[in-house]
């Protein structure tokens, strides 16, 4: 058993890695979206890329869920491959016919109709290969999930730097490049098409319809707090806006992705000590550890982020000063997915106890507020409130979730600790935040690092860690130094 939990954990890192190399290599193209796209072009992409993502879950209702509960049936692969595959035409041709309506509808202009039909390609394409790489998931072949993965996110950057940078192809390069890379996958995985030549079993497409279905209200939720600002935004906001605030958003992925490779290693590291009775207090310190780690990251890059975005390459910034004006979004939005850190981790009395329903009213809430407070304050606020509506949401979702949870299993988290280890990181921030117009020449970078340095000395002098943690840590740094040389 504990072979297989082993086994279980290091695919999880696998897929996990995977996922954060496409963050990557999306954080990669933002600075250079910044140099070849304005401000307003840049917002039109974010939008019909958000409606993209939350459209995705609609055209694969939960069936990839659906069928690895049920992969070991007869005719399961080919009937949720051939449901998915002919759904996801007609969706596609629907949205193709109707592209100048919906053009107007999104807030994009019915002028640029053609984004929407080059959309309703790259749906399409992406739901075709749903199935199969639920497939490579369930049948462990972890190795060519990765590799079409990587292939198609690394063919993406590629082509999106030909189109853009050597054949001034603007926006439609941007959707050209997705589309290739897209048709890439299905090629890649073009054996699965084998399943449109056998039966599809309806009575048991509809055991896996009546498991799947379940999963695309919480699906749809989830996704409308995490990208439905940015379309948002540009029908209450402007074009403009749009583009420097998802340039700014995207400069926050590292928390993200720092916040994935946790979330895919700890699933099942959770699940393997499920009947473990110690394992409430090792949630406990873990939980505290990752809310410091995390804190760290969230203050060196509020306090540097202007300098790192500044640094010229061939004479120009990594960011075009064009999307500057938007940098004071980034620490609230890593604050966002801090917050959706700590919702991961109260997942695990969720994961044990196998009580799911409360992580579908929690994304109800969250989705609902981030609706909320988006359309009630973009209009006089703009990107501001944009961000604090995502970082609200996240936070609630990661307070409601625990609430609803606390006495399905008990786990004993330290809220004092984390209340501090927050804290202080923002009381190091702040004075950098208030004083640095005041401050000229080195004093201003010595300042930021000063405030950097005193950040973990002051967690330990209000007690975060005890003396004997800070010096387990520091022998097993010796440890692992002295083995390495």
């Amino acid at each position: 058993m504990s072979g297989e939990m082993l086994k279980l954990g290091k695919e999880s890192l696998i897929y996990g890695l995977s996922t954060v190399l496409a963050r990557l290599l999306n954080f990669i193209l933002m600075p250079f979206y910044t140099h070849y796209l304005l401000p307003q072009e840049y917002g039109i992409v974010a939008a019909v890329f958000s409606y993209i993502a939350f459209f995705n879950i609609i055209y694969g209702y939960g069936l990839n869920q659906g069928y690895m509960r049920h992969f070991s049936q007869k005719n399961s692969l080919s009937s949720s491959f051939n449901a998915v595959f002919y759904t996801s035409i007609i969706l596609s041709a629907v949205i193709w016919l109707f592209s100048h309506s919906l053009a107007s509808a999104a807030g994009i202009g019915g002028e640029n109709y053609k984004l929407v039909q080059y959309a309703s390609i790259i749906l399409c394409l992406d739901a075709i290969t749903l199935i199969p790489f639920a497939d490579l998931r369930i049948k462990h072949r972890s190795f060519k999930f990765v590799l079409v993965r990587t292939i198609s996110i690394a063919l993406n950057v590629l082509l999106n730097i030909l189109l853009l940078a050597y054949m001034d192809m603007g926006i439609k390069g941007v959707f050209m490049a997705n589309i290739i890379s897209s048709a890439a996958s299905v090629i890649m995985l073009s054996s699965y098409f084998e399943c449109l030549f056998e039966k599809t079993d309806f009575t048991l497409l509809k055991e896996i319809f009546a498991y799947s279905l379940p999963f695309l209200p919480a699906g749809l939720s989830i996704m409308i707090v995490q990208v439905m600002d940015r379309p948002v935004l540009l029908k209450l906001s402007d074009a403009a806006s749009a583009g420097i605030y998802q340039a700014n958003y995207r400069l926050a992925v590292i928390m993200s992705m720092i916040v994935t490779m946790f979330d895919q290693a700890w699933r099942p590291f959770v699940i393997e000590r499920a009947k473990d009775p110690q394992a409430g207090p090792l949630f406990s310190k873990i939980f505290k550890y990752f809310s410091f780690f995390c804190a760290f990251i969230w203050l060196f890059f509020s306090l540097f982020i202007k300098d790192i975005v500044s640094i010229e390459i061939n004479s120009k910034p990594i960011v075009a000063y064009s999307y500057h004006s938007g940098l004071f979004l980034v620490p609230i939005v890593m604050g966002a997915y801090f917050f959706n850190g700590v919702y991961v981790n109260f997942l695990a009395p969720v994961m044990i106890s196998k009580k799911t329903k409360a992580v579908m009213y929690v994304s109800f809430i969250g989705a609902a507020v981030n609706l909320f407070l988006n359309f009630s304050f973009i209009p006089s606020y703009g990107i501001k409130a944009a961000a604090w509506s995502a970082f609200i949401s996240y936070a609630l979702m990661a307070f409601f979730l625990r609430l609803f949870t606390r006495k399905d299993y008990e786990v004993s988290y330290e809220y004092g600790k984390f209340a501090a280890i927050a804290a202080l990181a923002l009381l190091c921030y702040l004075p950098v935040y208030y004083y640095s117009d005041r401050l000229s020449g080195c004093a201003l970078p010595a300042f930021k690092v000063i405030m950097l340095l005193i950040y973990p000395p002051l967690c330990y002098m209000v007690n975060c860690f005890s003396k004997q943690e800070v010096l387990s840590f520091s022998s097993l740094i010796r440890e692992k130094f002295s083995r390495k040389y």
